[in-house]
């Protein structure tokens, strides 16, 4: 059974930084994609970040140059480090993977698993 687990959301003020963390258990094939998306409060779930099994990472516009998206197969671990964050970054955070769908921060909501989900709250 595949299992997500997140941990490391909060609340922070603007400006301030915040690390997600995921561990996949039970999930055995080869290389897949990973990542994560939000939701928002009154939106649509949006794609945040994608990193493929090779380690290239794909990013939303919104978040580029201040989330990183980071991988430890070894650990088979998901990270998710936020910095400069904004009240707009507000929402509830899943991780997620993906062995067959296209590796990209948009197809992150439509992941085959998810997480459980993790809130992050920032405020201004």
């Amino acid at each position: 059974q595949v299992q997500l687990v997140e941990s490391g959301g909060g609340s922070v003020q603007a400006g301030g930084s915040l690390r997600l963390s995921c561990q996949v258990s039970g999930y055995t094939y080869g290389s897949y994609c990973m990542g994560w998306f939000r939701s928002p409060p009154a939106k649509e779930r949006e794609g945040v970040a994608a990193i493929d099994g090779d380690g290239s990472t794909m990013y939303t516009a919104s978040v580029k140059g201040r989330f990183t998206i980071s991988r430890d197969n070894a650990k088979t671990t998901l990270y998710l480090q936020m910095n400069s964050l904004k009240p707009e970054d507000t929402g509830l955070y899943y991780c997620a993977l993906d062995r067959w769908m296209v590796c990209s921060a948009e197809n992150a909501p439509g992941f085959n698993y998810y997480s459980q989900g993790t809130q992050v709250t920032v405020s201004s």
